[in-house]
């Protein structure tokens, strides 16, 4: 009953490693800077019990899911369809994840790369002497430039595919098993910096204080929403990873894992990031502005600044390098499987296509606005393509797919690892992937689109 795989290749070498890589996946600048915030703006502890329900009863589900189709075929997204599915139209959901896998990276290179630039510039100066208008001016000006943003996302997308390139043991998983050590200690540190500052509880009640009036349609859908694009869920990503798990492995209890590493990270960033802001009495706006305008200024004022301004976008750079490396595997996947490509070759075109897009979505922020498509700037549309409707439609698919499609007894046997693994579970697991996360994924879909 155990699938065997037709052809020898690469894989996790070791159950940390699954964890460090799809944790790394989902842990991007999303949650640094965005998760905090909209968990502080919504009710804060009544938000966040709302967000971990849904992480448990759909976001994991829908994860286990995906490690079941890219396990079970041994293949990249489209790969993966075709082959468990021959000669029916499922392989659309593989070619919608590689899409989304090649939208989101011509984007997210864009902000990658500004981490960059702000981490030499606190390297250099610190941002001495600089006040909110200056640094509003610095981004702007930095933004405009065109050269400089487009210099430093081509040296990120190149610190993404050498990892890639080097392969699936020995490029992803050796450098996310340390990237991610890293990024643990630099939270931490600037945790215990952040909680010591005075008036810190401020910033500690602003997330935590659980706030039950806030909570309506809305902020439940918007926990909804945040729980299953928090997880790198329906990008292909997760379809990819799974296909280099070894059949050993707990697919249920890695789930479980990388959801607890994704949520606590994003927790600690809150930690990090809030209680500075209230303790400067600064307004806790989110987005690029918090990130690029806030901290900034909150780090020329604060005691042993220069030193946690180089952390923290020490700490930006290398949760956007986790993610952006899952992100480019997807697409380089699909080129050495089905396009019969070495990964070296793969690779290489891979990064290099996705970064012609990319300077496109770059300048259009800044000195070419003209680059636009249907009123929304290249950037701001390939982020509502990717986010609005493949995502959301690739983990609708997905979880149809293996509640639906697949036979009971082949899910069976990739959750118990051919038998070696009890799965009290399953049949509740069941439940959830064909009728629950279905409407939940259905609910997230219309009202990002408007429709309720």
């Amino acid at each position: 009953m155990a699938h065997i795989p037709t052809t020898e290749r690469d894989s996790f070498g070791s159950k940390i490693g699954v964890i460090a890589a799809a944790a790394g996946s989902a842990i991007g600048l999303g949650n640094i800077w965005r998760f905090p915030y909209v968990l502080g703006n919504n009710g804060g502890g009544a938000f966040l019990i709302i967000y971990l329900v849904f992480v448990v009863g759909i976001g994991v589900p829908v994860m286990i899911s995906e490690f079941i189709i890219g396990r079970r075929s041994q293949r990249n997204p489209y790969g993966a369809f075709v082959k468990l599915a021959p000669g029916k139209p499922w392989y659309l959901v593989g070619i919608m994840g590689i899409l989304a896998a090649f939208t989101i990276l011509s984007f997210y290179s864009t902000i990658a790369g500004w981490t960059l630039e702000y981490l030499i510039e606190a390297f250099s100066t610190g941002f001495q002497n600089m006040t909110k208008s200056s640094l509003n001016d610095n981004l702007n000006t930095f933004i405009n430039n065109g050269y400089r943003p487009v210099l430093w996302q081509l040296i990120f997308m190149f610190l993404t595919g050498y990892v890639v390139y080097a392969g699936v043991k020995n490029g992803i998983e050796k450098y996310t098993k340390i990237l991610m050590p890293i990024l643990l200690v630099i939270i931490i540190v600037l945790d215990v910096n952040s909680i010591l500052l005075p008036g810190a509880g401020k910033g500690l009640t602003f997330l935590f204080k659980p706030d039950f009036s806030k909570i309506n349609g809305e902020v439940v859908l918007e926990a909804l929403g945040q729980a299953f694009f928090s997880l790198s869920i329906g990008m292909g990503t997760l379809i990819t990873y799974g296909s280099y798990i070894q059949k050993k492995e707990n697919l249920g209890n890695t789930a479980v894992s990388v959801s607890m590493a994704d949520t606590l990270i994003a927790i600690l960033a809150g930690i990090a990031i809030f209680p500075a802001v209230f303790s400067f009495g600064i307004n806790p706006e989110a987005g690029p502005s918090l990130v690029f305008v806030t901290l900034p200024l909150i780090f020329e004022q604060m005691t042993g600044g220069y030193f946690f301004a180089i952390l923290f976008f020490s700490l930006l750079a290398i949760a956007a390098l986790t993610s952006t490396i899952s992100v480019l595997e997807v697409v380089v996947a699909y080129l050495s499987e089905e396009r019969n490509m070495s990964r070296k070759k793969a690779t290489v075109i891979s990064a290099a296509a996705i970064s012609v897009l990319g300077i496109g979505c770059t300048l259009s922020q800044g000195p070419a606005p003209q680059l636009h498509i249907l009123g929304k700037s290249l950037f701001d549309a390939m982020d509502f393509l990717s986010a609005n409707i493949l995502l959301p439609l690739g983990g609708l698919f997905i979880v149809l797919f293996v509640g639906w499609q697949l036979k009971r007894l082949d899910v069976l046997d990739e959750l118990s690892s051919g038998g070696q693994h009890k799965v009290a579970f399953f049949r509740v697991y069941l439940i959830i992937v064909r009728f629950l996360a279905p409407i939940a994924i259905l609910l997230v879909f219309l009202n990002n689109l408007g429709v309720i």
